[in-house]
């Protein structure tokens, strides 16, 4: 897991390399310059240990990269974008995104999210997001005229920047943000007497 490993890990060793990232998320989001010391201090582990699942800084944070990715997806897959009926599906995987997202806020920033697999799993996401928003022209929950591959953009837009903007709030109603997220998708922010 740490070094291109293929190898899984025994339950100890994998709850260890749980507790550093989790350290290493929290400590990199506040100061993106922390050491390997400070992470293993975080974690509650020696700087040995943290060397010894990850044998470079730009290892832990490639792992970082890999782990929330694996996280992400698995939080869209939990809303069955595929079977689920599509609004159901969207509203779910929107809320559950968001939990992640905000919980794994350095290791999402897509400039530190590289390699192989991260890059599968978001081509993965890519391919489920794109099928859902299909699913919602067809339903009608989108206009006939609306190109999905440009809903789903729009809706990334706003993921993003709805993650900006309430990062560094402690508990995020995320429910709640989902619901104001798909909202703005749907209807917009303008009156519906606005001219055009």
């Amino acid at each position: 897991m740490s070094d291109g490993s293929t190898r899984p890990l025994r339950a100890d060793a994998e709850r260890t390399v749980r507790t550093i990232l989790e350290a290493a998320e929290r400590v990199l989001a506040r100061d993106p310059a922390a050491t390997m010391e400070e992470i293993a201090a975080a974690a509650g582990v020696a700087r040995t240990t943290v060397h010894r699942r990850f044998s470079t800084r730009e290892a832990l944070i490639a792992a970082l990269g890999g782990w929330a990715s694996r996280q992400l997806e698995a939080a869209v897959d939990q809303a069955r974008p595929d079977t689920a009926p599509p609004m159901v599906a969207l509203y779910q995987a929107t809320a559950n995104v968001l939990r992640v997202k905000m919980s794994w806020s350095f290791s999402m920033d897509t400039a530190l999210a590289k390699g192989d697999e991260v890059e599968e799993i978001q081509c993965r996401m890519l391919d489920t997001c794109d099928r859902l928003f299909r699913r919602l022209r067809d339903s009608g929950s989108l206009r006939p005229d609306v190109d999905p591959v440009w809903a789903r953009r729009v809706y990334y837009a706003l993921i993003h920047e709805a993650c900006q903007e309430v990062g560094a709030e402690a508990e995020p109603d995320t429910d709640a943000l989902a619901t104001q997220l798909i909202d703005t998708l749907l209807r917009g922010v303008g009156t519906p007497s606005a001219p055009l």
